[in-house]
């Protein structure tokens, strides 16, 4: 028979066969007539634990990116919760050295570049605040949420990478 695998609907993990994944495999993610608010989780719970670790902390980072990002500035919330997005992020860049499922240069590719330039950057910013030179922590702290969260996030959208798969079939 039909394969099973689990898919998202609503809140609750529920198998979905691959038959009707196939039916609806033209669809992109909440479009399909049979299933729309269905996502296969399978990509994301098949792959190793480095980069399920990778994915957590990064969407993670991103939501708690746009909370600091749009809440108060230099309040005790902002503070913590900074610190919170220091650690996400240092996770983010860390697991990136065991994720090599692009290889340009031997088992490296430009997002390990990336990931040295966020650990080299995040402490600059931590010690920027802690100085209150609020204009290089901004600088910094906004440049890694939009190059090390958003624009490389784009990136696992693409054709054939795992959160492609999920939400594009």
């Amino acid at each position: 028979g039909p394969s099973r695998s689990l898919v998202l609907d609503g809140t609750n993990l529920v198998p979905y066969s691959t038959t009707k994944q196939s039916e609806a495999a033209t669809q992109p993610f909440g479009t399909s007539p049979l299933e729309p608010s269905t996502m296969p989780l399978d990509p994301i719970l098949n792959a190793g634990p480095a980069i399920q670790l990778h994915a957590a902390a990064a969407i993670a980072a991103f939501v708690l990116g746009i909370v600091q990002l749009t809440g108060r500035k230099g309040s005790f919330s902002h503070r913590t919760l900074g610190w919170i997005w220091v650690a996400l992020m240092a996770v983010v860049a860390a697991s990136s050295f065991w994720i090599h499922e692009i290889k340009l240069v031997g088992q490296w590719s430009p997002i390990h570049l990336l990931s040295i330039a966020v650990l080299i950057q995040l402490p600059i910013a931590v010690v920027a605040a802690r100085r209150h030179n609020v204009s290089v922590h901004k600088r910094y702290m906004t440049g890694m949420f939009v190059g090390a969260l958003i624009l490389a996030g784009l990136f696992t959208l693409m054709p054939g990478r795992i959160f492609g798969r999920m939400i594009f079939g």
